[in-house]
């Protein structure tokens, strides 16, 4: 037979399926099947909160003290009954399971008026319940250490279309990052992107880390890890990638963006020290010796490196020649 935690995220894909259907019919069948799935999620909660415990007095409805047969008590469960939406929000604080009382509350009362036909919530309104019990199960499967992603599979996406639980999601992955000095100063937080999905969601393994150099991410979306420099250049790219193609049109001359001769990614910055990747500097002679114009970052890759512009070294070569 499934297990408590598999009739769970079985439910809780079978709501999320009805919701994605956006039909009046399938949104009853959401709501009883996700409201199942949350209250199966929470009581597994509660069982993994005291592993060494019987998994029948923590989630039984009723409980009675017994003589054990040597001068004391055990506590056996009556009957086959398992505790409710209000047992289980009581029993959650005492488990320190973190369950938001509201979006349960409002669940039920859903599922409740259902069950006795006498609604009065527009279709409107069921969404929005079922939507704000996303972050919900999120947290619930997170308490669990378990991945949502692997889970919930295409139902993953569906949930993350919802404004509300993208934003938390969001915030959870960028304070992964926060901490992390970019090698380069034009390399934002916002900017860090799955080169995979093109999800914002991107997380750091270890968010304490402050590290470029030793950074490891995964894409909350997709589940792909992402390697740091592929990231960064993918910032760098849609930063100005803009000002690389007028620049190009213009005057057919590279820049601001150049490849790093080291690490080969295209990740050196006009006006800035190093690369953005490896961090590797960028240590040339910016202005002629022989003319005081400046040495393009392009003539320094091709190999101008003596301190002469690409003019004055075509002519300082034809002098050597003559």
């Amino acid at each position: 037979m499934p297990s408590l935690f598999e009739n769970a995220v079985a439910s809780i894909r079978m709501g999320i399926e009805d919701f994605r259907q956006q039909d009046a019919d399938r949104d009853i069948s959401s709501v009883r099947n996700f409201y199942a799935g949350v209250l199966l999620l929470a009581k597994e909660a509660l069982i993994r909160a005291a592993p060494n415990a019987d998994p029948s007095l923590i989630i039984g409805a009723k409980i009675k003290p017994i003589p054990d047969g040597a001068g004391g008590i055990k506590m056996e469960q009556v009957g086959h009954s398992t505790i409710d939406f209000q047992q289980i929000a009581d029993r959650a604080k005492d488990f320190g399971v973190n369950i938001d009382q509201g979006v349960l509350r409002a669940l039920n009362k859903i599922r409740n008026d259902m069950e006795h036909h006498y609604m009065n919530e527009s279709a409107a309104s069921i969404r929005a319940a079922i939507s704000k019990g996303f972050p919900l199960v999120v947290s619930l499967f997170r308490q669990l250490d378990e991945d949502p992603l692997s889970l919930l599979g295409d139902m993953w996406a569906v949930m993350l279309e919802t404004k509300e639980l993208y934003d938390l999601e969001l915030a959870a992955s960028r304070s992964t990052i926060a901490p992390i000095q970019w090698f380069s100063g034009s390399i934002l937080d916002e900017h860090i992107k799955c080169p995979f999905c093109g999800s914002e969601l991107v997380e750091q393994e270890d968010p304490n880390n402050a590290r470029q150099d030793f950074a490891h991410l995964r894409c909350r979306t997709c589940g792909e890890r992402v390697e740091t420099a592929d990231a960064i250049e993918k910032a760098v790219e849609d930063i100005y990638g803009g000002d690389t193609y007028i620049r190009y049109k213009d005057s057919f001359e590279s820049g601001p963006v150049y490849e790093c001769p080291v690490c080969n990614r295209a990740a050196l910055i006009e006006g800035e020290g190093s690369c953005a990747c490896c961090d590797e500097p960028l240590d040339y002679e910016s202005e002629c010796a022989r003319c005081g114009d400046g040495i393009s970052i392009q003539d320094y890759l091709d190999g101008l490196d003596e301190g002469l512009c690409s003019y004055c070294s075509y002519i300082s070569e034809k002098v050597m020649r003559e």
